[in-house]
């Protein structure tokens, strides 16, 4: 077994953010709001998730929330989409760490003999383990700062391991390791005080755990008085200038601003012996056209998780990030496809809509409502976004109703032992023999050659270009000739391992109807919103004029 170090091999600087009360309270848009706060340092974002599964790729949208996916091809929780959208840098699948990972490396090293005989427990063999990825990370990235974010709340069990390892990392880091914790601070109805007996008894509970915070950040209705702040700070033991407020905001990029405002980067500079230079004026100025809805446009997101819509975050942040970037207001809708059944359904429920997306998913449910939509979106000229199955689904409505393809589907959509007639949309060729589910995608970076000429290839202003993938479908290499044939183009195509060709963007003559095959929703920052979100934006605004 590789000995842990006692110390950071790299004079490095720790800060370490976890929540108390309520899951939710949004730790993970804390953690990039500091990071953004400490640039230009190297900062490298850490998870701690205690679930058992390995990753986040085999649950459900419904129990998790979205599924984000790095340039690696790692499936990782959704908070990394916050850490990369707010400071604009690519994280690692190593840098998600759960208790599925944590267990799945303690018993193959067991069953490998590496613990020479010993009775492997939680406690040490776990505990080491986490605090050995932790220094792998720091040491392989040798960041300034290591952000390390504990999932859940402090009194999960399976939160518990990861709470003991940071606390004995911190014992021999010593100095270099700060505790920023997150809690709730209700307001009751018909009370104007914020009450601060739940974040009293988090902190107590922390304490409980052998870790002081060093800063105490209230989640609240609205900011925190300075009378409020004193009765923490005298019960957790710190000055009242280390606690914050992080009140509801109009937008989640606004948090930064306020936190600059509450003298969070001049604590932690003096905390951690650091001098920050965050550039904020353009990040301002991003924020008010966010907030300014004196231009607002309805676009609907028709999916089938819009029952959480933590299931599309990535996709709702690239919208407003567009919408910054044109200085409109976009107003989403979500609408659940399993309600449409007909032409008339979509018309109905579409009435209004200036923009249609259709995004990822997986499974035949609400398949024949997003084909309807995508119908109504291409004979009545509204602009489309077609993200992953989204494409799919334009595909399947087009050779449906243009190319005369009756019955085209796609063969995930079969019920079992059924023949498709023209199966427009097959599995990848290199999917067929998979068993496994977790992390046998098509997943990560890849690059597709765009089409000179095409509105994508003017979008990108490149003719290569790379996007993030999480598929196992794709269009069928035998209908390509037909489909183009009847109109559609192919602006963007790649080639498999096996030599086959795939396409990774379409679009039609009317230049507003699009899709891709991959997820540009994971690469867009406010600051560098995604080339197709800009095109899809700026399609609605053009038809407005």
């Amino acid at each position: 077994m590789v000995a842990i170090p006692l110390v950071s091999p790299h004079p490095i600087q720790w800060i370490v953010v976890t929540g108390g009360n309520l899951s939710g309270l949004g730790k993970g848009i804390v953690s990039a709001s500091i990071a953004k706060l400490l640039e230009p340092y190297k900062i490298v974002n850490v998870k701690c998730d205690g679930y058992l599964n390995v990753d986040p790729g085999t649950i459900n949208p419904f129990e998790h929330g979205e599924v984000f996916v790095l340039e690696d091809g790692g499936e990782v929780d959704m908070d990394f989409g916050h850490y990369e959208r707010f400071t604009n840098t690519d994280s690692k699948f190593s840098h998600n760490l759960t208790s599925g990972k944590i267990f799945d490396a303690v018993i193959s090293k067991e069953r490998k003999g590496e613990y020479l005989g010993k009775t492997v427990q939680i406690f040490p063999h776990m505990i080491d383990e986490i605090k050995q990825r932790l220094l792998m990370i720091a040491e392989e990235e040798k960041p300034e700062v290591m952000m390390v974010e504990i999932g859940g709340t402090i009194d999960d069990i399976e939160e518990s391991w990861f709470i003991r390892a940071i606390r004995e990392l911190s014992n021999e880091l010593g100095e270099h390791m700060i505790f920023c914790h997150l809690a709730y601070a209700p307001m009751l109805s018909g009370v104007e005080e914020v009450k601060t007996r739940l974040v009293q008894t988090s902190v107590e509970s922390l304490l409980q755990k052998g870790i002081r915070p060093d800063i105490v950040i209230c989640r609240a209705d609205k900011r925190m008085t300075a009378e409020a702040k004193e009765k923490i700070a005298r019960f957790c033991g710190i000055a009242a200038e280390a606690v914050m407020s992080d009140p509801y905001l109009e937008t989640i990029y606004e948090l930064p601003l306020m936190f600059e405002e509450e003298g969070l980067r001049r604590l932690l500079e003096r905390k951690l012996g650091l001098q920050a230079h965050p550039q904020l004026e353009k990040w301002r100025e991003l924020v008010q056209r966010i907030k300014n809805k004196e231009r607002t446009i309805p676009v609907a997101i028709c999916g089938k998780y819009t029952g959480l819509k933590d299931s599309y975050a990535s996709i709702m942040e690239s919208v407003v990030h567009a919408g910054a970037f044109h200085k409109v207001h976009i107003q989403l809708h979500f609408m659940d496809t399993t309600d449409i059944a007909s032409p008339e359904d979509a018309k109905q429920k579409l009435a209004g809509m200036q923009g249609i997306i259709i995004p990822g998913g997986f499974g035949r449910r609400g398949t024949e409502g997003k084909i309807q939509v995508a119908q109504y979106a291409r004979e009545n000229n509204i602009p489309y976004l077609g993200l992953c199955l989204g494409l799919q689904i334009a595909v399947i409505e087009f050779a449906r109703n243009v190319c005369g393809l009756k019955g085209a589907n796609s063969t995930e959509f079969a019920a079992e032992g059924a023949i498709v007639n023209h199966p427009v949309i097959d599995i990848l060729p290199g999917q067929r023999n998979v068993s496994r589910k977790g992390a046998t995608m098509r997943l990560g970076a890849y690059t597709a050659s765009l089409q000179e000429g095409t509105s994508v290839h003017a979008l990108y202003g490149s003719t290569k270009v790379s996007e993030r993938h999480r598929h196992r479908y794709e269009v069928n290499p035998q209908y390509h000739d037909i489909l183009q044939q009847r109109g559609m183009i192919f602006s963007g195509t790649s080639t498999d391992e096996d030599g086959t060709l795939l396409v990774e963007f379409i679009e039609l003559p009317n230049q507003v109807f699009r899709g891709t095959q991959a997820h540009p929703e994971f690469k867009s920052r406010l600051t560098a919103p995604a080339p197709l979100f800009v095109g899809f934006v700026g399609d609605i605004v053009r038809q407005r004029v």
